[in-house]
């Protein structure tokens, strides 16, 4: 009978070994995949290249795996001293010049010795295996100018070599410092890197060791400022390596660099110094952090009130009070103004409204402040209609109701426009321009007369 049969069914059903996880996952895959193929319309592809395409992710060691993390960690040490390997050492650069002044190619251009195509390749094959990279016409078309005999500059060449060499080895060094080995470098580990990097630079022989963590900080500080936009805590190597503070930092190891060439150095000793020495300074209670108050005599003294509001309420502060590592940043920003991240802070700073433009009300209210300073110091103060007309003529914005951002950056005008807004000083120094300009011709006209 059927109520029999199926009877019989259930029980066989019932005494079948029982599936495990992994069985029924992989039942209910194929099934997926059959009525998948049915619902497409039961053609199969008979491409089946989809199943050799490499693994192309691997994800990172959770903290918990010490053996995975210690492995990988290794892993990169062996990379990177086999990338080391692959490097011109000092000997083979020297050898390298050697074949590039025997295989000179005449005439010389005055002083400048010269190598033709031929002559290149030449020694491209005797200078050895490491050294066929840099044997190659692009490399030469890139250094070719303009000489009737086709050739380029051996010192050119060679110094192009050095630079490509060093920017390798920088990396490698610091790579060994990536300790997330992402391509990218926490305060933290820019910071163990330019601390151990002190001892290598003449320039800072004359640092107390007390000194050493606010130096490294002060360093440390303007890389982040410019090269973390965004403030996400870390810094792509590639940029460290395209900007040219690395080569400021680096130029320390010159002993016999000069005066002109230290003050003009953020990182140089009397630079880290003077910053230092200035954030002493205002700190006239002497508890290591700068109030409202006390910041306000930064500079000639001159910044307006609106404008210190601004900095305590969108900067980092402790308890009302700023830190050094927050007055670094002030820093930067006052001291570089026409640069577009210090521009970008400023900007936040004058956007009262968080608007993303300064439009007239932003500019009104902080121009207010100027003439009110004006007034304190017996000066007439100006309409603020000339000075938002000529703000605008300057700026030249897209929107000529408001101010964005990159407006300021485009108009190359920055600067002028945020001193005249920001700081008494400033806008006195744009107001008197023309006096000030014809002053210095006069002053020039007499050193020449005498």
């Amino acid at each position: 009978m059927e109520w029999e049969r199926k009877l019989r069914g259930r029980l066989a059903a019932r005494r079948a070994p029982k599936k495990s996880e992994q069985e029924l996952k992989d039942e209910e895959m194929e099934l997926f995949t059959k009525y998948y193929m049915e619902w497409k319309g039961g053609k199969t592809s008979g491409n089946t290249s989809y199943t050799n395409i490499p693994r192309f992710y691997y994800r990172l060691p959770a903290e918990d795996e010490v053996l995975l993390q210690k492995l990988r960690e290794e892993s990169r040490a062996v990379f990177l001293q086999r990338k080391s390997r692959e490097l011109l050492d000092n000997e083979e650069l020297q050898n390298l010049w050697f074949l590039l002044d025997k295989h000179q190619t005449s005439p010389m251009i005055g002083e400048e010795a010269m190598i033709n195509y031929e002559n290149f390749l030449k020694v491209g094959e005797k200078a050895g295996p490491k050294c066929k990279q840099f044997f190659t016409a692009k490399i030469f078309a890139k250094l070719l100018h303009n000489d009737p005999y086709g050739r380029i500059s051996i010192m050119q060449f060679f110094n192009y070599v050095m630079r490509k060499v060093w920017l390798h080895q920088t990396r490698i060094g610091l790579s060994l410092y990536d300790v997330a080995g992402q391509g990218y470098l926490r305060e933290s580990d820019l910071e163990n890197y330019i601390l151990e990097l002190i001892p290598t630079l003449p320039q800072l022989d004359g640092l107390e060791k007390s000194f050493y963590s606010f130096y490294v900080c002060t360093a440390v500080r303007k890389f982040f400022f410019f090269l973390d936009p965004l403030r996400t805590g870390k810094i792509k190597i590639q940029d460290i390596l395209a900007c040219s503070f690395l080569d400021d930092l680096l130029e320390l190891r010159d002993e016999e660099l000069s005066k002109e060439s230290q003050e003009t150095n953020w990182f140089s000793a009397p630079s880290a110094l003077r910053v230092y020495g200035q954030y002493l300074n205002l700190d006239k209670d002497h508890n290591g952090m700068l109030s409202k108050e006390e910041l306000s005599r930064y500079g000639t003294g001159t910044l307006t009130n609106i404008f210190l509001d601004r900095v305590f309420q969108e900067c980092l502060t402790y308890d009302g009070e700023m830190d050094y590592k927050t007055y670094l940043d002030f820093v930067l920003a006052l001291e570089n103004r026409k640069e577009p991240a210090a521009l970008q802070y400023v900007f936040k700073l004058l956007d009262i409204e968080n608007k993303g433009h300064l439009n007239v009300f932003s500019l009104n209210c902080f121009f207010r402040a100027i003439q009110e300073q004006m007034k304190i110091h017996g000066q007439e103060p100006v309409s603020f209609q000339d000075v938002k007309d000529e703000i605008f003529d300057m700026v030249k914005p897209k929107d000529p109701y408001k101010i964005s951002l990159q407006d300021l950056i485009n108009s190359s005008q920055g600067d002028t426009v945020t001193s005249i807004l920001i700081d008494l000083n400033g806008f006195w120094t744009y107001e008197n321009r023309e006096v000030l300009v014809a002053s210095d011709n006069d002053n020039t006209a007499d050193v020449d007369d005498a």
